[in-house]
């Protein structure tokens, strides 16, 4: 096939071409535009109509006058304000021993010891104690942990049950300490 248009001409109508891509493009574009702020103009009236009834409400309740508490009221503030204190203080004491004792126990803590639970109870009548419990890989283990655990100074007492020696290897213990 013989191509008859000259180059200029040719050259016009890809100049022509793109024009009419451009144009098109264009208008799609703020077609698009435009039904996009179609479709967002309803909420937008719906948000600014909520935002002028809900300050409307905001100087309405600035207006008004805050009721004075009767007495009922205020001893039921005193005595939540109480019992917040209390709570408050006893959360903020309530980790000083353990993370001394958690960091002895783990400090004497052998190779072939797995320590699955450490229990710190303080109980009124019997006093102070830690219950560890937990996996050792043997006997012998087991007692050098017991060892290192009364040679320390942090531990009064040690009572290592003697039913924990009854199985050689693979051993649940379950020991109890006294702390000084």
């Amino acid at each position: 096939m013989i191509n008859l248009i000259p180059n200029q001409e040719k050259k016009e109508m890809t100049r022509g071409f793109y024009y009419r891509f451009a144009v098109l493009f264009l208008f799609m574009v703020s077609f698009a535009v435009l039904i996009a702020f179609v479709a967002v103009l309803p909420s937008y009236f719906l948000s600014s109509a909520k935002s002028r009834i809900a300050d409307m409400k905001l100087v309405a309740q600035k207006n008004e006058p805050v009721p004075i508490p009767d007495q009922e009221t205020l001893a039921i503030i005193k005595d939540l304000d109480a019992k917040l204190n209390l709570l408050e203080q006893d959360e903020q004491n309530k980790f000083v021993v353990s993370e001394q004792v958690v960091n002895a126990v783990i400090l004497r803590k052998l190779p072939g010891i797995k320590i699955a639970n450490i229990v710190y109870e303080n109980d009124v009548a019997k006093g102070k104690k830690i219950i560890i419990q937990g996996n050792a890989s043997s006997r012998e283990v087991l007692l050098a942990f017991r060892r290192a655990l009364e040679n320390d100074v942090a531990f009064k007492t040690v009572d290592l049950p003697i039913s924990n020696f009854v199985k050689g290897s693979n051993i649940k213990f379950y020991l109890s300490l006294i702390p000084s």
